[in-house]
């Protein structure tokens, strides 16, 4: 009877085991099947820039022919200018929408979250109000108010504004970040000699690692491939981001320079997905944790 017990036991165990693992096979083809979807465009694009112009909208996937003289020409396509100036431009332009970010988010989330001060709490309500605000109510007064300042086709609209706690979202990631902090850190630097400013960046900036890697990231990403923005303040060619230089491969009066187009795309992804894999552990850090990993 008790070899029987034991059969039926491991046959049961079995049996259960077996389930489980076609329910994870499930899962992961589910998962898998849903992946490949989200991105078949991605591939789409990455496969179509080595075609020639008539293969591109061809049912093939792969091409027939495999080329890189959408890359060459299209580098050049642009009339004096080429199309690396582009890249020059949206690299300064979203390196100072970083250093910004990052250094008015801590700043301020620093003083709501360690300082005292009058009418703390209605400026901390403000600006999470700020947060909650479209961009495009108010998008007017501020081309007015850049406009009368001489701003319009510089990057000053564009940069200035992060420099000045522009982006309410990474100052309330620090404010968190701050919050997890125990707040002994600060008396003991305190008994050390240091003073406010010290303990901002002597002690809290160390540990808050992932938070400006957080920040970083996504200042860079959401810089690089801003179109509205710079479509609405810069005019120049010559000082057109990337967003804006592949939008010239389209024109509405002639034929449109898919596959050139297709291959500067590719080009313009590279450095958002090098900078997100570099900064990986961190950004999941960012995400997951408190400001006490670092």
């Amino acid at each position: 009877m008790m070899r029987l017990g034991n059969r039926m036991e491991h046959r049961i165990g079995f049996e259960g085991g077996i389930s489980a693992s076609l329910r994870k096979l499930f899962v992961h083809m589910l998962m898998i099947t849903a992946c490949m979807m989200m991105i078949y465009p991605l591939i789409w694009m990455v496969f179509s820039s080595f075609k020639p112009v008539h293969e591109i909208f061809a049912a093939s996937l792969l091409p027939k022919e495999w080329s890189l003289q959408n890359y060459s020409s299209g580098w050049l396509a642009i009339p004096n200018v080429q199309f690396g100036q582009f890249f020059i431009n949206s690299t300064i332009v979203s390196g100072l929408v970083v250093i910004g970010n990052v250094l008015s988010a801590s700043l301020v989330g620093f003083a709501f979250s360690r300082l005292r001060f009058a009418l703390q709490s209605f400026w901390f309500v403000v600006m999470m109000m700020t947060m909650m605000l479209p961009y495009q109510v108010v998008l007017i007064p501020q081309y007015v108010i850049f406009h009368q300042l001489n701003w319009i086709d510089t990057y000053l609209p564009i940069t200035i504004p992060h420099f000045l706690g522009g982006t309410p979202f990474f100052i309330f990631l620090f404010i968190q970040f701050f919050r997890g902090i125990p707040r002994d850190m600060d008396e003991a630097a305190i008994i050390d000699g240091c003073n406010t400013f010290a303990i901002y960046y002597r002690i809290l900036m160390p540990l808050c690692v992932p938070a400006i890697v957080t920040t970083v990231i996504f200042s860079f990403i959401w810089t690089w491939d801003d179109f509205f923005s710079q479509l609405l303040y810069i005019n120049s060619i010559a000082k057109y981001t990337v967003p804006l230089g592949l939008r010239l491969f389209i024109d509405s009066s002639s034929e449109n320079q898919w596959g050139q187009m297709l291959a500067m795309s590719v080009l313009s992804l590279l450095p958002t997905f090098g900078l997100f894999l570099a900064c990986q552990k961190y950004f999941v850090q960012g995400i997951s944790t408190t400001g006490l990993k670092g």
